[in-house]
């Protein structure tokens, strides 16, 4: 019996390895060593830690649906730190959300300016300011500024959620 636990467990960690046991849109959670140079993944790399969805939106600066699942999710989301789902950087913290109303999650400051990297994005005809994680260079949204939100900065961090994992600071207590 022991025996077929174990080959059992070795197959587990082997598919997940290869992220054969994750769906197309669910999250992938494997961790991450701390020394990973996530500047020189190659784009194959990618494909295998990353969803579909999460690959289209970090890595060929996609666009979530406004007012999707994830969004919805976010909304409901308490106390804690917002971290890139492709490298785990610290990127915003609960404390600076606020609904912008406009689907997708919003915030009025980085957690650290050191996470995130701004780039000049004249697609879609128009200037907007790209934001950039700056240890994986994956695109997470964009910046504007002088909307006239009521937050200290004036400003919005509009960000894919597809491209945030959300880490509670009190997770639930486990019950004796």
């Amino acid at each position: 019996m022991k025996y077929h636990l174990r080959c059992l467990l070795l197959l587990v960690v082997a598919c997940a390895a290869q992220g054969t046991l994750h769906a197309a849109d669910e999250p992938k959670t494997e961790s991450t060593p701390a020394m990973t140079d996530f500047k020189k993944l190659t784009d194959a790399e990618w494909r295998a830690r990353l969803t579909p969805t999460q690959y289209h939106v970090l890595r060929e600066a996609g666009t979530d649906r406004p007012y999707g699942a994830a969004y919805e999710e976010f909304k409901h989301e308490g106390a804690g730190t917002y971290v890139c789902t492709g490298c785990g950087a610290t990127l915003f913290t609960s404390e600076t959300k606020f609904d912008a109303r406009c689907g997708w999650p919003a915030f009025f400051d980085v957690a650290d300016t050191n996470t995130v990297t701004l780039h000049r994005d004249r697609s879609m005809g128009m200037e907007r300011v790209e934001v950039v994680c700056t240890r994986c260079e994956g695109h997470l949204g964009h910046l504007f500024e002088g909307e006239g939100f009521n937050t200290p900065t004036d400003q919005r961090y509009c960000i894919n959620a597809t491209s945030l994992r959300f880490i509670p600071d009190d997770p639930d207590p486990i019950d004796d």
